[in-house]
């Protein structure tokens, strides 16, 4: 049975040049054209099953919001037909729907009204969509003190727990933690296994993968390609990775950005910083990765070398300097980290006004494909003793490429033998790794 079926959507909008030509147009005795159309579908089809989790990926623009708001009945295409059967809960923004000036608790009682509960199937349900946001006492808040995560938790709960037969989720996991992430996907499983069916939007392709039966890419509002998660996040991530490079090689900066790296080389650049601290006697001034041939690099293979490079500046004494980074899966989480110290080589006393760079040679384990970020550091002296001069958080991002795929975090190195009594064979296990001689 099929609960959404989509036949050559097409969605424009009219974009103007100035608030003027909106009224002009209207005015203009032949109509005439005061805009253009920016088509953010174009001849998009597809049947989604009852019970299928469908996911949707693409770039920012690419018109996945577009189409799950068609979906929704909140926009009509200008072209072609989209037909939904059956009772849907939609978690397209965040807290949309939600009141910020009540608290949490009419909220949940706002929107599953609005979604054809009445109250006293609300009371049935409300202490689990409570128990399963896990706010605490802010669900007696109004939500217009709550934090973007907790916003989508109770909105996250709410929508699973009116018995919906079509879910929409666009991108409502990103803000939440890794708990609260766990018991979504978790939920998300349980409501594929009663016959729900998803439409999912994320960036994250591990999630697309754990959750996905079919995979849509969208690609400037058309389809690009739509079949298995294996093969469509492969083809995506691909695609993704080769106009990351492109970008890096026509944004590279000259006089040393290729060729072979330059040892006395100083970074003197930091792509991003999103948050800061330290006591300030010592500053990170530039944080770069290149690969063995000495170029830069923002996507790297399992089973690669990295090197990462780490420049400082004193800016007054510190007699114990401790150079060093952390590795961040895109969670957040402290995936892996070393130093100067840990990696056995201390470092001589800084002056004001003294430069050092690090380099840091890396072997790349197999990881599972996604981005990871680096957050340098240097400290003065030794853990636990340690004072941070300079933190920062996520200067620098790669994206892990991982063929064939890595299922979990990591793949370690494994060696196998395989040992069977074959039918005629003595007591001993026969290798068939080893040379039988003949």
């Amino acid at each position: 049975m099929t609960s959404i079926a989509f036949h050559s959507v097409s969605k424009s909008y009219a974009i103007y040049d100035g608030p003027g030509d909106r009224l002009k147009e209207l005015l203009s005795p032949r109509r005439r054209k005061r805009h253009r159309d920016f088509w953010a579908l174009r001849d998009v089809s597809f049947d989604v099953q009852r019970g299928e989790t469908f996911c949707i990926v693409g770039e920012n623009g690419s018109g996945k919001s577009t189409l799950l708001q068609i979906v929704a009945g909140i926009l009509e295409p200008t072209s072609g037909s989209a037909a939904v059967a059956g009772r849907m809960a939609a978690l397209l923004e965040l807290g949309a729907g939600f009141n910020p000036e009540f608290t949490g608790r009419d909220n949940v009682y706002l929107n599953a009204s609005i979604l054809g509960f009445n109250t006293r199937q609300i009371d049935e349900r409300y202490d689990e969509i409570v128990a399963f946001a896990d706010i605490g006492e802010f669900i007696h808040q109004r939500v217009k003190t709550y934090s973007n995560g907790m916003v989508v938790r109770l909105a996250f709960a709410v929508a699973i727990h009116v018995e919906p037969e079509i879910l929409l989720v666009d991108e409502a996991l990103a803000v939440g933690d890794f708990g609260f992430r766990q018991r979504a996907i978790r939920k998300v499983h349980e409501l594929r296994a009663r016959g729900v069916t998803i439409l999912f939007v994320s960036h994250s392709m591990g999630d697309i993968k754990a959750v996905g039966d079919r995979v849509l890419w969208l690609d400037h509002g058309q389809v690009a390609d739509l079949g298995e998660p294996d093969q469509v996040v492969a083809r995506y991530s691909a695609a993704m990775t080769k106009k990351d490079t492109n970008f890096q090689r026509l944004h590279s900066t000259s006089g040393g950005s290729r060729g072979s790296i330059d040892s006395g080389a100083v970074v003197d650049t930091i792509p991003n910083i999103d948050h800061r601290h330290g006591d300030g006697r010592a500053e990170v001034i530039g944080i770069a990765t290149f690969n063995e041939n000495g170029d830069p690099v923002h996507t790297v293979q399992p089973g690669a070398q990295l090197l990462v490079r780490i420049s400082v500046r004193a800016r007054d004494e510190v007699p114990e300097p401790v150079v060093g980074f952390m590795l961040r899966n895109r969670l957040g989480i402290d995936f892996f980290g070393t130093d100067t110290t840990r990696e056995g080589c201390p470092l001589r006393p800084l002056h004001g006004g003294d430069i050092l760079t690090i380099d840091f040679n890396c072997d790349l384990p197999e990881l599972y494909p996604a981005s990871f970020s680096f957050s340098p550091s240097i400290s003065d002296g030794a853990p636990p003793a340690a004072t941070v001069c300079d933190w920062i958080d996520n200067a620098l991002a790669i994206q892990m490429e991982t063929q064939p795929p890595v299922y979990g975090y990591v793949h370690f190195p494994c060696r196998i033998e395989i040992n069977s009594r074959l039918s005629g064979t003595g007591p001993e296990p026969l290798s068939l790794l080893e040379n039988s001689g003949g």
